[in-house]
């Protein structure tokens, strides 16, 4: 049998901070949007989204 387990991604607050003052010399808007990971368990293979 086959099991997937998926993880959620979370951005580090300091990270995002970063992203946002770059973004705001540059005069744009950033848009974040969270991932997660899906890994088949007992393989090395993953799907990031």
């Amino acid at each position: 049998m086959i099991n997937i387990i998926k993880q959620e991604i979370e951005m580090e607050e300091s990270l995002k901070q970063r992203l946002e003052f770059i973004c705001q010399f540059c005069k744009t808007k950033p848009t974040f949007i969270n991932g997660s990971i899906r890994k088949i368990d007992k393989s090395n293979l993953v799907y990031t989204k």
